[in-house]
C-alpha cells in the first residue's frame, strides 16, 4: 500500500482544514487506516483511526470533538477533518495504515505516506 497525503497549508485559529490521503492498491478496503502528527521537537503522536469498513473510529483525547476521520473506500481515500484548530495543532501530519485493527493502530502501522504540514497562526 502506498499512501499519499496532501491538504495542509497555513490557516488561522479556529479555522478549518480537510486532509487527504490517497492510496494505491486493490487492498485498501482491507486495512485500518489512521493519522498521525509531528510537531517541531516533538515525539510522532497519534491522531485518530478508522476501521476498515469505517464503522469505528478512534480519536487521540485532544482532537475528540474537534476532528473527524472518514473513508472512502470507492475512492481509496481516507479524511481527517480538522475544526477549531489551535497553534498547538501546528505540525507534520501523517496517514497510515495496517491490516491490524483500527482500535490498535495508535500503536504504529506497517505503511506510511509522507506528511504534509499543517501550520495554524494565532
Amino acid at each position: 500500500v502506498q499512501l499519499q497525503a496532501c491538504g495542509g497549508g497555513l490557516v488561522q485559529a479556529g479555522g478549518s482544514l480537510r486532509l487527504s490521503c490517497a492510496a494505491s492498491g486493490r487492498t485498501f478496503s482491507s486495512h485500518a487506516m489512521g493519522w498521525f502528527r509531528q510537531a517541531p521537537g516533538k515525539e510522532r503522536e497519534f491522531v485518530a483511526s478508522i476501521s476498515w469498513s469505517g464503522v469505528s473510529t478512534y480519536y487521540a483525547d485532544s482532537m475528540k470533538g474537534r476532528f473527524t476521520i472518514s473513508r472512502d473506500n470507492r475512492k481509496n481515500t481516507v479524511y481527517l477533518q480538522m475544526n477549531s484548530l489551535k497553534p498547538e495543532d501546528t505540525a507534520v501530519y501523517y496517514c497510515a495504515a495496517d491490516r491490524g485493527i483500527a482500535s490498535e493502530l495508535r500503536q504504529g502501522a506497517e505503511y506510511w505516506g509522507k506528511g504534509t504540514l499543517v501550520t495554524v497562526s494565532s
